[in-house]
């Protein structure tokens, strides 16, 4: 079945849920009207639907591979990326200074969703180089951003990111790739990367590599580590690529999914690479990359549910088998379960994500604390739950198929293969969720709490009209301010054996909060009827995880490695 992208739903949960209105009217994002935002989501989803779509079946059959040293990716995959750059799709929130559309990043987030949803091996390539052009631009020298990324917004070159190593995996300050001075500013790479997505490609000029690597007085750890940028092709000062810089691709993963996207190995044998940011401070710069990449990752995964939950309903639709009412098994209560699960699910991770990439705009179009730790809080949130979200419903999508769902032919086992690594990689969802109980509620739980506020508020807000499901959200809010409360009292280590729970309860929380503003924008509608389901029906799981966060880390840890193996 054909993707067709949501534009109408993102539209209403712009318009009517995540407060997008409100970057509409900064100076910053004043462009950004009703108008515009149409026509950007508009075309964007006609690239995606008549473009990228036709991709996604053609990248798992026939995967990129690695023939004499060149990379020959999937069939039809160079006139995709061509539609993406040509649209400027690359560089959709990148500065206009530089040729980019300098669009909110809720929109971004929006655009970058369909195009995952589309064609998540494809997708991948833009999202590495969006995340490469906000890294330069807030780290790069002038020299630096002046040669790179013109090419990299108008998708003549892609970018990559650089940080594993075969004995280095989340543990990046284990990392032993090295960069020696040349003496004209310059610096010799060496070492070996790997998992390295995209790592190369025969359709764009050049590939842009964005290496951590240490200085020969570097201390040990994260702090002595410092980001270099590594061209494929050493460009002249006009920005012409010239001669072969001292890198290559020496193996392509096999993976279990994605397999368009080639994952490199990369091997750097004395590369030119310049500085970017100061001396041993490149984690900080990589960050920047990361932090814009876990909230499209989280995207990905919203994307690739929405695929498989298209595929599922139209296959539930058409599918007769047994006795009910629409005479296809859509009539039966458990598919109807599923299906409703799936859309209510997408629903709630969507909004997040959004809400991620509107707080992103209000901080960077006020400089307002508030806005900018809210951004931070929900980050991992958007990720982790983003790409839970799209393992659970494209799970949900082979069941709904039955039997044929494990089949290949008939696509829907594709739709897990791709979105399963989405929660693996740029941090698995459990450092997400350590990095939440911890670095996020170092604050004391500030953040955490100015955000409950704003949901009780609502909440409140909403008892006239919708009684039962307000005092439903409210409730829920409350016991979640209570154990925020407590888990920001425990010393951080004792946080983390009830990190990935408290992260999904929160996550469970926010979605009643976004159906609840739903039904209440749509309140005789298909939203209002939807939001009722999620929060009678799924909402009630926050009570199990929160008591899953009380019982702290104490009771897990006491399982030795014997007991484990017993």
């Amino acid at each position: 079945m054909p993707y067709r992208s949501p534009v109408s739903e993102f539209r209403f949960l712009l318009d009517k849920v995540v407060g997008f209105p409100a970057v509409q009217e900064t100076d910053r994002y004043a462009e950004a009207t009703d108008e515009i935002v149409s026509a950007v989501l508009s075309e964007a989803s006609r690239m995606c639907d008549e473009k990228l779509s036709p991709l996604q079946r053609e990248g798992d059959l026939h995967p990129a591979v690695l023939e004499n040293g060149r990379m020959r990716t999937s069939p039809g995959f160079a006139e995709g990326y061509r539609a993406v750059a040509e649209g400027g799709w690359v560089a959709i929130a990148a500065d206009p200074e530089q040729g980019g559309m300098g669009l909110p990043m809720a929109v971004t987030t929006a655009v970058n969703e369909m195009m995952a949803g589309a064609c998540l091996s494809l997708q991948l390539n833009p999202l590495m180089t969006q995340g490469q052009i906000d890294a330069l631009e807030n780290h790069a020298s002038e020299e630096l951003r002046a040669l790179y990324l013109p090419k990299l917004i108008s998708g003549e070159w892609s970018g990559t990111m650089n940080l594993t190593e075969p004995q280095a995996g989340s543990d990046v300050g284990a990392l032993t790739t090295k960069a020696e001075p040349n003496g004209d500013g310059s610096y010799a790479i060496t070492g070996q990367k790997i998992y390295i997505s995209w790592g190369d490609n025969d359709f764009t000029e050049n590939v842009c590599h964005l290496v951590l690597a240490r200085l020969p007085d570097a201390v040990p750890g994260t702090k002595g580590i410092s980001l270099f940028i590594v061209p494929k092709l050493i460009p002249d000062e006009n920005g012409t690529p010239g001669v072969a810089n001292s890198l290559k691709v020496v193996g392509v993963e096999h993976k279990m999914g994605l397999h368009g996207s080639p994952t490199c190995v990369m091997s750097y044998e004395g590369a030119t690479g310049w500085l970017v940011g100061e001396p041993n401070d490149g984690m900080r710069a990589m960050f920047t990359m990361m932090n814009n990449a876990r909230l499209g990752v989280g995207g990905q995964g919203i994307g690739a549910a929405e695929g498989a939950y298209q595929h599922a309903l139209a296959y539930a639709m058409e599918r007769k088998q047994g006795k009910s009412p629409e005479g296809t098994i859509v009539g039966h209560a458990d598919v109807r379960r599923m299906l409703a699960t799936m859309k209510a699910e997408i629903l709630a991770a969507r909004s997040i994500a959004l809400s991620c990439g509107v707080a992103i705009d209000m901080g960077r179009a006020t400089g307002e604390a508030e806005w900018t730790a809210r951004a931070a809080f929900l980050t991992p949130i958007a990720k982790a739950f983003g790409t839970d979200t799209g393992c659970a419903v494209s799970d949900l999508g082979v069941q709904v198929h039955g039997g044929m769902g494990y089949i290949e032919e008939t696509g829907a086992a594709q739709f897990f293969r791709d979105v399963r690594v989405t929660a693996i990689y740029e941090g698995t969802n459990g450092i997400q969720a350590m990095d939440m109980v911890g670095r996020k509620l170092a604050d004391g739980g500030e953040a955490a709490c100015r955000l409950l506020d704003e949901i009780e508020a609502s909440a409140e807000a909403a008892r006239g009209a919708l009684p039962d499901l307000a005092s439903a959200v409210w409730e829920a809010a409350e016991s979640l301010r209570e154990t925020t409360e407590w888990l920001a009292e425990q010393p951080a280590p004792a946080r983390f054996g009830g990190a990935v729970a408290y992260l999904r309860a929160f996550a469970r929380v926010l979605g009643g909060h976004f159906h609840l503003r739903a039904a209440l924008a749509e309140p005789e509608g298909a939203h209002a009827r939807l939001g009722r389901f999620y929060i009678e029906s799924l909402l009630p799981e926050h009570s199990g995880l929160l008591a899953q966060v009380r019982a702290g880390s104490d009771p897990l840890m006491a399982i030795s490695p014997d007991d484990l193996a017993a």
